[in-house]
């Protein structure tokens, strides 16, 4: 299972990549559109709807949303709806931590709509970074993040994990490796700033961003988990060798995204 998940994640890291710094806005936006798309047909399963029509009638909304969405952008005001986001995700924390009583999230139509809202947002989030002076360093940067939040979390669970972070959700996790996910995020933020030869006040700013943005990943990851728990399914799919679904592989993106972007935005008005 690791050599698979290792031999995937060499395939698909270089592809990300490659769709960041080899694709201009238009075709980049459609990029990531059909990665959201892919998310949607999987979130479909999450939601309670086992059907392939339900799902598909699901993903194809989502489809025609984000084609909208390309036309209209210019229109729609990011930093708000970043900003609506990311209380949202305020809101499944609680959620997560309740787990597993359940909440206003457990009916169908509910985890539905949550699915527009936090797939259409982080397409909004990395469009929005695209189109940045440096925006593909920053994209650059918050995938770093969210890798780093993971890689560091399963060294430091692995070398001395003890206590579980939330075992009602994902019982593999614990604090320790939060705290190493956590740790490697704030030397990633530190090391880009540092290259980048920013301000103090602004590497410093940077690096709590960072942090920030390591606690997101960590907490989609966990929203996803109580989804997949409440369900009684292992992975949100198997398109993915050794990784699950495409849901499994940007569960952590699709909360850490809108809070960087709104970071950067307070960023550039401080």
């Amino acid at each position: 299972m690791l050599k698979q998940r290792m031999l995937t994640a060499l395939v698909l890291a270089p592809a990300a990549l490659a769709g960041v710094f080899l694709l201009q806005q238009t075709w980049f936006e459609v990029f990531v559109a059909a990665a959201m798309v892919l998310g949607a047909w999987e979130w479909g399963r999450l939601a309670g709807f086992g059907q392939r029509r339900a799902r598909l009638l699901f993903a194809a909304g989502l489809g025609v949303l984000l084609l909208a969405c390309i036309f209209v952008r210019p229109w729609v005001p990011v930093p708000g709806l970043m900003l609506v986001t990311v209380l949202f995700w305020l809101l499944a924390l609680y959620w997560v931590v309740r787990f597993p009583r359940v909440g206003a999230w457990e009916g169908s139509l509910s985890r539905l709509l949550i699915g527009y809202l936090v797939l259409t947002s982080s397409w909004f989030a990395l469009v929005e970074l695209k189109q940045l002076e440096r925006g593909n360093l920053m994209i650059l940067l918050l995938l770093l993040l969210v890798w780093a939040a993971d890689v560091g979390a399963y060294v430091a669970g692995k070398t001395w994990g003890r206590n579980k972070l939330a075992p009602a959700v994902s019982p593999g996790k614990t604090r320790e490796g939060l705290f190493g996910g956590l740790f490697s995020c704030i030397l990633v933020g530190a090391l880009f700033g540092a290259w980048l030869e920013l301000p103090l006040l602004s590497l410093v700013y940077l690096v709590v961003l960072s942090f920030c943005t390591g606690l997101a990943s960590v907490l989609g990851d966990l929203f996803e988990s109580m989804l997949k728990r409440h369900q009684g399914i292992k992975d949100s799919g198997r398109l993915l060798p050794g990784h699950g679904g495409v849901l499994d592989r940007i569960d952590s993106l699709t909360a850490a995204a809108p809070v960087f972007v709104l970071g950067m935005w307070l960023m550039t008005e401080l």
